[in-house]
């Protein structure tokens, strides 16, 4: 141990409490988030017999029904993150530096998917493009047009995942100033030439790392897979579900977790050695207009035509999910009936009454554990520092079919039984939806003296206390951004969850999927309804109650 890290163990002895909570901390990240990682990992090197092979991975290498599982995750991946951020690209571009009409309602209407539940997009396409759909069979009489497969994959993931790139992007165009614009065209340039060396290349990073997040999202993706991919289109995530579920085959389960594991945790690699060479300051100071000049009269209208056009998509695709809820047979019986909500709320209660407790419960725990996280990494210093929040890190890169695989090798057997049980999804959820809380709480202190912290230190405050009563009502924005995160992800999580179900604790998603399986779709059509008004709702009383807690404390301090 180094003179350095005994002097920083030392400081920490000085205060017991957050030398238990610390150990307590590193304890639980190393058995939930690192250990099922290992425990996948030696699976997919052990045979039927339990000895150590690698005949595993020459299979996968052998059957060309896992070749083509790769391949198509990969290639689906590629196009739905080029596809994705050309759109975020233009949506954000649109909506941050363009005069045009009706701003906040598509800015809403376009991250509307992100608080639904991901395979959403694929009840709604089979609802409109399936053979019974309402453009293929009742608009078109078409009767042998299939949307399954890539491009039906394809199209649920760009609805699903054009939001975050929207998101991703729309911050990095709002910061660059047009003035770099204006001077580009005063010397002579064109529109197009001002673009492509001036406004491109400025937002270059963000557009790589807005890419690799989709490409992340879509490797990872379960259930619009295995809703629209089909037989005949392999991917990996929904395959590895099958060899465990269909196969009961574990180890090849693991091996193809790893092997998805692999892009996406180079992917991940990447978007966050990008997102720590951001650093393309334009000027000193904000500017004083945001509209930009390099689009002319027509192109801008025309970018406004497309940004409507998503729109009205992302409206159709949530308008036929509301109908089709209140159909009683979608392509058939369009005879409005309330059957479908009547079962959600009787066969299905106990479903959702299991999704509302398991994310009451995860999604505090979640958010306060990620700003105790946060503000350990930033403001403390002690070794293994980098571990601790790299490992808190790691479950959001990691697929949720590689978790949930992770979860049922590390938990079925003694030293922790927890699978079937309530905890084991609770912790679940905790661990895999805590870093997004960590990641915002560390940008949002790094913007905050350290020294409002050393004056109530230094007026007798302990740690913890400093941390309650000054650093949390500080970091009140990023609180609500994990606190909301962790409560729509654990109400519309389907990959990891669907492995950690058990008949005594079900997830509506995992209910919707079922429903869809088995071809109810004005039943599943019903809870996505349900999951929806109830994500909305959860949001609201977040933001409300958030609201008034900071309001309270800042009274309370000053």
């Amino acid at each position: 141990m180094t003179g350095k890290a005994r002097s920083q163990l030392r400081v920490l002895a000085r205060d017991p409490v957050l030398l238990v909570l610390l150990a307590a901390i590193a304890l639980s990240i190393a058995v939930f988030v690192v250990y099922p990682l290992v425990r996948v990992l030696l699976a997919s090197f052990q045979g039927d017999d339990g000895g150590w092979t690698l005949s595993g991975y020459g299979e996968l290498a052998g059957r060309k029904l896992y070749r083509n599982a790769l391949f198509n995750s990969l290639s689906v991946g590629v196009v739905v993150g080029v596809l994705s951020v050309a759109l975020g690209y233009l949506a954000a571009f649109v909506l941050t530096r363009l005069d045009v009409p009706g701003k906040r309602l598509l800015h809403y209407v376009t991250i509307l998917p992100i608080v639904s539940p991901p395979f959403v997009s694929a009840v709604s396409i089979i609802f409109l493009f399936g053979f019974s759909g309402l453009v293929t069979k009742q608009l078109f009489g078409l009767t042998d047009f299939s949307i399954y497969g890539f491009h039906g994959v394809v199209l649920s993931q760009i609805f699903t995942f054009a939001p975050i790139a929207y998101l991703s992007l729309r911050g990095v165009l709002a910061s660059l100033s047009p003035t770099l614009e204006d001077a580009a065209l005063n010397i002579g340039a064109t529109r197009w030439q001002t673009f492509w060396k001036v406004s491109l290349p400025l937002s270059l990073p963000g557009i790589a790392s807005a890419f690799l997040v989709v490409f992340i999202e879509s490797m990872a993706d379960f259930g619009n897979p295995l809703v629209l991919a089909g037989a005949a289109f392999p991917m990996l995530a929904p395959q590895a579900y099958l060899e465990i579920t269909g196969s009961f085959n574990l180890s090849r389960g693991a091996t193809l977790a790893i092997v998805l594991l692999i892009p996406s945790m180079t992917a991940f690699a990447i978007q966050r050695y990008y997102l720590s060479k951001r650093q393309y300051i334009t000027v000193t100071g904000k500017p004083t207009a945001s509209t930009s000049k390099i689009v002319s009269r027509p192109v801008k209208w025309l970018l406004y035509a497309v940004l409507v056009l998503f729109a009205l998509l992302v409206t159709a695709f949530y308008a036929v999910i509301l109908v089709g809820a209140f159909t009683k047979v979608w392509g058939f019986n369009y005879t409005p009936t309330l059957a479908h909500f009547a079962y959600v709320f009787d066969v299905g209660l106990d479903s959702v009454k299991d999704t509302l407790l398991v994310a009451i419960v995860s999604t505090p725990v979640s958010g306060l554990l990620g700003m105790i996280v946060a503000f350990l990494v930033v403001r403390r210093a002690f070794p293994g520092r980098t571990a601790l929040e790299f490992g808190s890190i790691l479950s959001f890169a990691v697929p949720g079919t590689v978790v949930g695989i992770g979860y049922i090798l590390a938990f079925n057997a003694p030293p922790l039984v927890l699978t079937g049980t309530f905890a084991i999804l609770v912790l679940c959820f905790v661990f895999r939806y805590m870093p997004v809380g960590i990641q915002s709480g560390i940008a949002v202190l790094r913007q905050i003296d350290p020294s409002i912290e050393e004056a109530a230190q230094n007026l007798g405050a302990t740690t913890l206390t400093t941390f309650r009563k000054v650093t949390l009502p500080l970091i009140a924005p990023a609180f609500f951004s994990g606190l909301v995160y962790a409560f729509v992800r654990a109400m519309t999580a389907i990959s990891a969850a669907i492995f950690l179900v058990s008949a005594n604790w079900n997830l509506m998603t995992v209910q919707i999927l079922n429903q869809v399986g088995s071809g109810r779709l004005g039943v599943s059509a019903a809870f996505s309804v349900v999951v929806i008004v109830i994500v909305l709702i959860a949001i609201a009383v977040i933001s409300f109650a958030i609201g008034r807690w900071s309001r309270h404390t800042s009274m309370v301090r000053f």
